[in-house]
């Protein structure tokens, strides 16, 4: 796409009620101390988990697998590929391929040690090898493990610590999530009826306490385009790029979904496209929003005042795109998601083709 540095920033704001999205080992909601409060937080793992599962949902065809049985799974690919393989010698074969690549596997259940992302790109590739070749050469497995990304695993990266070789660098930063404003934790005691107890029981047959929070939370991602094209071989970065963007902002942690109903949409969206540095732009509530009518107004216009004051620091973004439900003063004004789609998408495409022109 280009040979320069080109990063998108993805600016979000979004209100969430009374929710438990991303718990702690305790049960209660993540949280931070940031500019001295209390703020809700929401994992940048357990968000970017919600936009792989929206990957799936929306069946894209070009989603990976992340697991720990994938020498099992490559095992009966070989088999698919060659019905004339019994199970011991696919999974034998499949052995052979992952010590070739430098990744062990437990004798007893050929798992992996840790979980190990792939495209099933990769696993039909290295099925082929395997059946075409006896002896397995380790620079022929690794180009194969290094070629055909999925999606995510070009936008989100692969660590492999057996043979780091086989890393993937990600394109995409997702950053952990926080309130724009100081939170209090609450908690709600419940008790669950037998429907089926005698008439002269009057108690519960169950009762505890969910601890939860509300809150307008501050969303931010990056992506770096010439890495994401490197990733994906010279594919349409700016089709996986606008993926990126429609799953980021539509996906949720699924936390205590069912108890609390708590899916919503963005209230404000900042797209910027730079050719410096990205920018989080996080700064803008670290002083924390303080309201009695909503959060959603002033942390607006925090951010976008935030926004100018970065550009005393960095150079002029190349293009800002905005949809709000409320007054903006900042970049180009979308009416709609898809008219958003449609700015960013368009302004990318022409970054690229100046790019091509210019070489």
């Amino acid at each position: 796409m280009t040979d320069k540095n080109l990063y998108m920033d993805i600016n979000v704001l979004q209100t969430v009620p009374s929710s438990n999205i991303n718990r702690d080992d305790t049960g209660a909601p993540k949280t931070a101390l940031y500019g001295g409060v209390t703020r809700s937080r929401v994992s940048s793992q357990s968000w970017k988990h919600a936009m792989r599962r929206e990957f799936n949902e929306n069946k894209h065809d070009n989603e990976g697998i992340r697991s720990k049985d994938v020498a099992i799974l490559l095992a009966k690919t070989i088999q698919q590929q060659d019905a004339s393989l019994d199970d011991e010698t696919a999974m034998a074969k499949s052995a052979s391929i992952f010590a070739a690549a430098g990744i062990k596997l437990d004798k007893k259940t050929n798992q992996t040690g840790a979980l190990l992302l792939v495209s099933q790109g990769q696993v039909d590739k290295l099925a082929k090898y395997a059946i075409d070749h006896e002896d397995y050469d380790k620079k022929e497995v690794k180009a194969v493990l290094k070629g055909d990304q999925s999606l995510d695993l070009a936008l989100f990266g692969r660590m492999v610590a057996d043979n780091p070789e086989l890393n993937v660098e990600g394109s995409a930063q997702v950053a952990h999530a926080i309130s724009t404003h100081e939170i209090v934790p609450e908690f709600d005691y419940f008790t669950a009826m037998d429907d089926l107890q005698p008439e002269d029981n009057s108690g519960a047959a169950m009762l505890g306490t969910v601890e939860y929070n509300s809150s307008t939370l501050y969303r931010y991602a990056n992506l770096n385009l010439r890495e994401l094209s490197d990733n994906l071989a010279g594919g349409d970065a700016v089709g996986v790029a606008m993926d990126f963007v429609k799953s980021f902002l539509l996906s949720m942690p699924t936390g205590k979904q069912n108890t609390f109903a708590n899916k919503t949409l963005p209230s404000y969206v900042m797209i910027t496209l730079r050719d410096d540095t990205p920018v989080n732009l996080v700064s803008a509530f670290e002083k924390p929003i303080e309201s009695k009518t909503g959060y959603v107004g002033p942390s607006i216009k925090a951010l976008e005042k935030e926004y100018e004051q970065t550009l005393k620091f960095v150079d002029v973004p190349i293009d800002t795109v905005v949809l709000s439900t409320e007054a903006s003063n900042e970049g180009v004004e979308a009416t709609n998601l898809q008219d958003l789609y449609t700015k960013v998408s368009d302004s990318l495409k022409k970054v690229a083709e100046n790019e091509d022109t210019a070489d």
